[in-house]
């Protein structure tokens, strides 16, 4: 199975820790996604979004619901590309976006292999327009821990324009300055409340609600990948985040925080799976930050069964997956690429 090979290897490249590793497997996995060939569950919907939102004027692709990547697609047509290049372009934002958040993390081999089993092969390899505006919420993480509010807000709202789902982070806007006390907390959901009631009446949300809560609308893996997000939030919560706040005091509010939300996705789960599932994508880069600083944190017992737990769960998450799912085999095999001339032709 090509995907568990690839991932073994990267597990070889970590422990090996081979001059400029990082790099190649950062070149290695943007070729992998951005030049695929009808691989991915959603490569059939994006092409049906190429071929109706190639064909608007871009003064009507502005006023959709997404209007940044409508215009995308709309202007791509006009300039003649044909849809595999839209992969190129969603390709190239997600990993951007990775990378510098990767290169804030002291082991950035490990943060992006541990990215691989569940972000990147269902963000930037299916869910091309969500893993662009996941791409740019690793950017308004970096803004978060630099406590630049300005540029934190325009990035969620840059992200927005590519998945509304991006839309739920502006209400961390308080959280962006000032310390992470009690007090300040509170005043910050004190001050959020106006910013939740006002999204819950935005466009995007009322679609979502429409569609996915309390309908038979489901999404396959939500409760596993959410499960994963979830025991790694009250590990930090419960064993790390002292040690983290003493090694990491930069970046403690923002690793706080977010394992705060990825708790806050057990209510929104039985509401609607879709909802958490969509939520849960963004927190992915979270957690694997979390995961990969395990080797520097003060531990007494049992280092080093903490450092290697993270990569062979995830060896063992992917090998199920990919041996069980009639999903998985329907969507990503065979893996083909177009780098070479389409397949076929």
């Amino acid at each position: 199975m090509i995907y568990v090979l690839a991932y073994v290897a990267m597990l070889f490249l970590r422990l090996s820790r081979a001059p400029g590793g990082y790099w190649l497997l950062l070149a290695v996995v943007f070729v992998f996604s951005a030049f695929r060939y009808e691989v991915g569950c959603d490569w059939t919907g994006y092409l049906n979004q190429y071929d109706v939102f190639g064909q608007l004027p871009v003064s009507e692709a502005i006023a959709t619901r997404e209007p940044i990547w409508t215009v995308i697609i709309a202007l791509q047509v006009k300039l003649g590309l044909p849809y595999p290049w839209l992969n190129v372009f969603s390709s190239f934002m997600f990993f951007y976006g990775i990378h510098k958040l990767a290169k804030r993390q002291p082991d950035a081999l490990g943060f992006l292999v541990l990215l691989f089993p569940v972000l990147i092969l269902n963000m930037p390899m299916s869910g091309i327009r969500q893993g662009v505006a996941v791409g740019i919420m690793c950017l308004a993480y970096l803004a978060f821990i630099d406590r630049r509010l300005v540029r934190f807000v325009g990035l969620v709202l840059l992200a927005a324009g590519f998945h509304s789902s991006a839309i739920v982070f502006l209400l961390l806007a308080p959280m962006v300055t000032g310390g992470l006390s009690r007090g300040r907390i509170a005043l910050s959901l004190l001050l959020a409340l106006p910013g939740g009631l006002a999204l819950m009446t935005t466009d995007a949300v009322n679609t979502a609600t429409s569609r996915y809560v309390g309908t038979d609308v489901d999404a396959a893996g939500a409760a596993y990948r959410v499960a994963l997000l979830v025991l790694v939030a009250i590990w930090f919560l419960m064993f790390l985040r002292r040690k983290w706040q003493i090694t990491f005091p930069v970046d403690h509010k923002l690793a706080v925080i977010g394992s705060l939300m990825m708790l806050g996705l057990l209510v929104v789960l039985p509401a609607s799976s879709v909802i958490a599932d969509r939520l849960n994508y963004y927190f992915i880069p979270i957690q694997a930050m979390i995961l990969a600083r395990l080797p520097f944190l003060p531990m007494r017992n049992g280092r080093a069964l903490a450092v290697a737990a993270p990569y062979i769960g995830l060896l063992a998450v992917l090998v199920v997956w990919a041996l069980l799912s009639s999903h998985f085999q329907k969507c990503y095999l065979p893996y083909q690429t177009w780098i070479f001339g389409i397949p076929g032709n």
